[in-house]
């Protein structure tokens, strides 16, 4: 336990106030809440797509399509979320009452399944057409997926930087807290997912459905409860206005602006205004994005209110202001390569299922058989496991190495993901070439629901391609994490949150577009479509091919954008410095720095800089 003592004013900020940071005291109610949510959600979400296919009757299009919309729904939400958690609730009220509403979801949820009214009839077994779900069961299906989003878009956004905020982060044992979270953060959060893709999936799919729903619903209830029980020990940052209307201000001002020109004594001229804000660290000013400065120059039609601040923020806005939105636009060219990378993963998981309920899933010569979206445990155990191994072991040999901290940098890490996208997704289509060869050139094994022969190749051989995505979700997932929350001030870190799970939410939208394109493209000449509902008839290892190709460009504009590279900023901070025109970041956040340095190797650098020589 740490508390922070007050400071005397300076250079017109406001003093910190007394913050009393328990530390890891309060992990145990964050991660407990966290965990038992996810294996609430995540038991309720990862067979949804079985779940809407056996007992609503939908087609795997259908189904597909609905489930990965859900999913892109659930990711987008959390922007709202964050906007409410910094503008009027903070993280603390906006946990609790988006945890409320994921309980209510996966209950209603859960009486679709147990209420037979309230979902249809099961398929009569005589070759009749299966009867679909009428309006009203709908309703109710939707409804719970309603409250499910509300849950999301709260739960997503706040969770881990309010488990951050338990930390100090102005002190090393707190900084090496908060990174030591975000590993085993995942590692909870990984094994909540295979609990969930093994025991609850099982029920849910050889006991009942209507069990397998009501056992995360517990889960849910269990994670809400010791949500609450922490509540007297948590540390509960305030909100302090969102940074969203901030970052349209900018925008606006800097186009109302866009025909000044920026004076040779730029940072004379920009409205830096006394910082007031006791929880929110000053950003020092930098020179890219310049035209974004344009929002901060006092120009003779800009009034200034006597308490110093603007008339007027659509037109003039302050110097932290336009930092703030620079933070944003710094991360863009990561954001969306980490997009085009999610969506093989999506992909892999949406289809991964199909294939394999079209394979033998028997184990060895009994009679048991694996259920069919068990198998994204696969990824999620090489996930646990390499996070573990990662953070004990691969750590600190790579420093050792590479005398860095961390070892590599998180940038390298996300571009060993996406290059580990590329190789799974080759493995994918090698494995679905051979899966359907088997199914058209030797004996089958029987017929699925959906009339689809069943391979009689061991649906074991979908294991590597799902334990290469476990690697490369490691490598991406935590890396990105750790990357927004080093690049944006405090005041913006549920919107880092937010940004991540839009990010998700993009990937899930646009595999349900390349879904319904290769869907509505392929096929014709009595040919059936890459995604035909038996994929016995369809192409989907071409489908996967394509996506490789897509990952490999990806791959390339990763490692070759300079911004990606973040190599740009540095270099420019670092020649100013040198020549005296400009300050090294001796006092700055580690949120504050541009690129992915961390004011220790910044400082480090600047200890080892010989002026004469940049």
């Amino acid at each position: 336990m740490t508390t922070s003592t007050p400071e005397e004013p300076q250079n017109g900020e406001a003093p910190k106030p007394v913050i009393n940071y328990r530390g890891w005291k309060a992990m145990p109610y964050v991660i407990g809440n966290e965990a038992f949510e996810k294996l609430g959600t995540l038991g309720t979400s990862a067979n949804l797509l079985v779940y809407l296919t056996t007992v609503f009757h939908m087609n795997s299009v259908a189904s597909a399509t609905l489930v990965t919309v859900f999913n892109g729904t659930t990711n987008l939400a959390p922007l709202l979320g964050a906007f409410l958690a910094d503008t009027y609730l903070g993280r603390y009220a906006t946990l609790g009452a988006a945890s409320v509403a994921s309980l209510l979801g996966m209950l209603i949820l859960t009486l679709t399944a147990a209420v037979s009214k309230l979902h249809p009839p099961p398929c009569s077994g005589h070759g009749d057409a299966c009867r679909g779900a009428n309006p009203t069961q709908l309703a109710v299906l939707f409804a719970s997926y309603v409250f499910m989003v509300i849950g999301a878009g709260g739960i997503r956004p706040c969770n881990l930087a309010f488990g951050a905020d338990q930390f100090d982060p102005t002190t090393e044992a707190g900084k090496r807290g908060i990174a030591s979270f975000f590993n085993w953060y995942y590692v909870t959060f990984t094994f909540a997912m295979m609990a969930s893709a093994t025991l609850v999936i099982y029920v849910q799919s050889n006991v009942s459905w209507s069990l397998g729903l009501a056992i995360p619903t517990a889960f849910m209830f269990i994670s809400c409860v010791l949500f609450f029980v922490g509540t007297k020990i948590y540390v509960k940052v305030r909100p302090e206005g969102s940074p969203i209307t901030s970052i349209a201000q900018v925008l606006v001002a800097a186009f109302r602006k866009r025909a000044l020109k920026l004076p040779d004594d730029l940072k004379g001229s920009l409205f830096d205004p006394p910082h007031l804000s006791s929880l929110v660290s000053k950003l020092p000013h930098t020179d890219q994005f310049s035209f974004l400065d344009k929002s901060a120059i006092i120009t003779p039609m800009d009034d200034i209110k006597p308490d110093g601040s603007a008339s007027d923020g659509w037109r003039l806005c302050s110097l932290q202001q336009v930092e703030q939105m620079k933070c944003l636009v710094r991360i863009i060219p990561v954001w969306s390569s980490c997009i085009i990378y999610e969506v093989t993963i999506v992909l892999t998981w949406t289809y991964v299922v199909f294939q394999a309920l079209q394979s033998d899933r028997h184990l060895g010569h009994s009679n048991f058989e694996i259920p069919a979206a068990t198998f994204t445990v696969f990824t999620m155990a090489t996930m646990t496991i390499w996070l573990l191994v990662y953070d004990l072991a691969v750590v600190p040999l790579l420093q050792r190495v590479t005398g860095k901290e961390g070892g590599i940098t998180l940038l390298q890490r996300m571009g060993t993901s996406i290059a580990l996208s590329v190789v799974m997704m080759i493995v994918a289509g090698l494995v679905e070439e051979r899966r359907r060869s088997y199914a058209l050139h030797k004996p089958t094994l029987g017929t699925t629901f959906s009339g689809g022969a069943i391979s009689s190749m061991s649906s074991l051989w979908l294991i590597p391609q799902l334990v290469i995505a476990g690697l490369s979700d490691a490598f991406n997932l935590v890396g990105q994490v750790e990357f927004y929350y080093k690049q944006f001030p405090e005041n913006m870190r549920s919107m880092a949150g937010g940004l991540l799970f839009l990010g998700f939410a993009c990937s899930n939208y646009l595999g349900s577009l390349i879904i319904t394109i290769v869907h509505r493209t392929t096929g014709g000449h009595q040919k059936s479509n890459w995604l035909a509902e038996d994929l016995n008839q369809g192409r989907l290892d071409l489908l996967y091919f394509s996506i490789a190709s897509v990952s490999a460009v990806n791959f390339v504009f990763f490692i070759s954008d300079p911004r990606c590279a973040r190599l740009s900023t540095w270099k420019l901070r670092r020649k100013k410095w040198a020549s005296g025109r400009v300050e090294p970041w001796a006092s700055s956040p580690v949120s504050s720095l541009p690129g992915s340095y961390t004011q220790v190797e910044i400082e480090r650098e600047i200890s080892q800089l010989d002026p004469s020589k940049v």
